[in-house]
C-alpha cells in the first residue's frame, strides 16, 4: 500500500494540474510548487523510469541520468509494485515514446 494513502489527499492540487493545457503551463506551475531540488528529484525518477521501462541496464541509466542505484532500484519497485501510475503516463505518451525512444530530453 502506498504510504501516502493514509493521510487524506487535497484533491483540488490534482485538479488543478489538470487544468493545465500546455506544457508551458505545466512547468510554470511545479515551478512555483516545487522547490529546484525538489523538480529535480522529481525529474530524475520519472526519467529513470523512462528508461528502466524502455529495457535499459542499472549502469548505463546511471550513467545517463546520475541517479543514485537506490533511486533506480526505488524506481524500479514502483514500476513493479506501485499503483500502475507510470504504466498510464506512459501509455498515455506512447506516440512520443515510440517517436524518440531514448526518452526526455535534459535541458
Amino acid at each position: 500500500m502506498n504510504k501516502i494513502n493514509h493521510k487524506p489527499r487535497f484533491e483540488m492540487m490534482y485538479k488543478a494540474i489538470l487544468s493545465l493545457e500546455t506544457e508551458e503551463e505545466c512547468m510554470k506551475f511545479f515551478d512555483d510548487l516545487c522547490t529546484v531540488t525538489e523538480l529535480q528529484a522529481m525529474e530524475q525518477r520519472f526519467h529513470v523510469a523512462w528508461l528502466l521501462n524502455k529495457g535499459m541496464i542499472y549502469n548505463d541509466i546511471l550513467a545517463e541520468t546520475g541517479a543514485s542505484s537506490a533511486t533506480i532500484s526505488r524506481v524500479k519497485r514502483s514500476l513493479q509494485y506501485g499503483a500502475d501510475g507510470y504504466a498510464v503516463v506512459f501509455e498515455n505518451l506512447a506516440d512520443e515514446i515510440a517517436a524518440d525512444p531514448r526518452g526526455p530530453k535534459q535541458e
